[in-house]
């Protein structure tokens, strides 16, 4: 049996906590707030004039700050995770992404694959920020914390290579 290694210092140079949130930007906070509420289904705080702060599932939130300048799509690799039990609710969230991309002004999706241990697609939201819906276990990445060892070899993504996210996944 492996044992359980997790990585971290006895006594680190920071005494922290816990981690509490991420951030995203937006365009226009009216119309991500109703997107973040009516099609994904997130709870919604407006925090300041140009600021909300969102969560789902659990304690950890995401600030939204918008930036109606902003340039450019957030790189993939940065997206943000939206976790569903089964691969057939990956397949609907897929369909319903689809059909309703006008709607929402999502604007990419990938098609569903199995990868990294999970079977996910990404999409391209209105405010340019990209977020996967993916299978997971009911918390998450926290698996692979107990799974054993630190390295790749011991969660199943030694083949996973970066450069690849720029396949030809794409539906318009």
């Amino acid at each position: 049996m492996t044992e359980r290694v997790v990585e971290y210092a006895k006594d680190p140079v920071l005494k922290l906590q816990f981690l509490s949130h991420g951030t995203l930007e937006a365009f226009d906070l009216e119309k991500t707030r109703h997107f973040y509420t009516e099609f994904l289904g997130l709870e919604v705080v407006r925090t300041s004039p140009i600021s909300l702060i969102i969560r789902l599932g659990g304690t950890n939130t995401i600030a939204v700050v918008q930036n109606p300048k902003r340039g450019g799509e957030m790189p993939l690799l940065n997206h943000n995770g939206l976790d569903v039990a089964t691969r057939e609710e990956v397949d609907n969230a897929y369909k319903l992404v689809v059909e309703q991309q006008a709607k929402w002004g999502i604007k990419k999706a990938t098609k569903p694959v199995d990868q990294h241990g999970t079977y996910s697609f990404y999409f391209l939201d209105l405010d340019n920020n990209w977020w996967e819906i993916l299978t997971n276990p009911q918390d998450g990445y926290s698996w692979m914390f107990s799974k054993g060892g630190r390295d790749i070899e011991n969660w199943g993504a030694k083949d996973v290579n970066p450069n690849e996210y720029k396949r030809e996944r794409f539906k318009r």
